[in-house]
């Protein structure tokens, strides 16, 4: 009986062999599949040393198959839980040094003024408001 596999699957495999660019699982009696050894964990790996065995059991996924070969691509890494915080990081605020605080302030000071000065312009017609008005 011929197993087939397809992405996606969960699969117990059998360490087969191991080089220094990714280790051989066997998946079935007809069938094997390379973990690389980018695939093995997050971050970045220098060698295999200490971290698998042979003989040993691992359970892997299976993310590509080679159309044409035939070659089943493996994966440890998409089983691992990443440690990621739940929530984004909050940035601190910096406070500005040596900047004046005055906010809204130059505006509620000036804006008696510019009231003042619309009403007299109004009142006095400087825009020929009453021209546009029909009167």
């Amino acid at each position: 009986m011929e197993d087939t596999f397809s992405i996606g699957d969960v699969v117990v495999g059998e360490v087969t062999g191991i080089q220094n660019y990714g280790v051989f699982v066997k998946l079935s009696n007809e069938q094997q599949g390379l973990i690389h050894i980018s695939e093995c964990k997050h971050g970045y790996m220098a060698n295999l040393d200490g971290f698998i065995e042979l003989g040993q059991k691992v359970k892997v996924m299976v993310v590509d198959i080679d159309e044409y070969t035939e070659k089943i691509s493996l994966s440890i890494r998409t089983l691992m839980k990443l440690n990621d915080p739940p929530h984004a990081a909050r940035l601190k605020k910096i406070r500005r040094k040596n900047l004046p605080n005055i906010g809204f302030s130059s505006i509620n000071k000036q804006l008696p003024k510019w009231i003042d000065e619309a009403l007299t312009a109004i009142e006095t017609d400087r825009f020929n408001l009453k021209k546009y008005r029909g009167e």
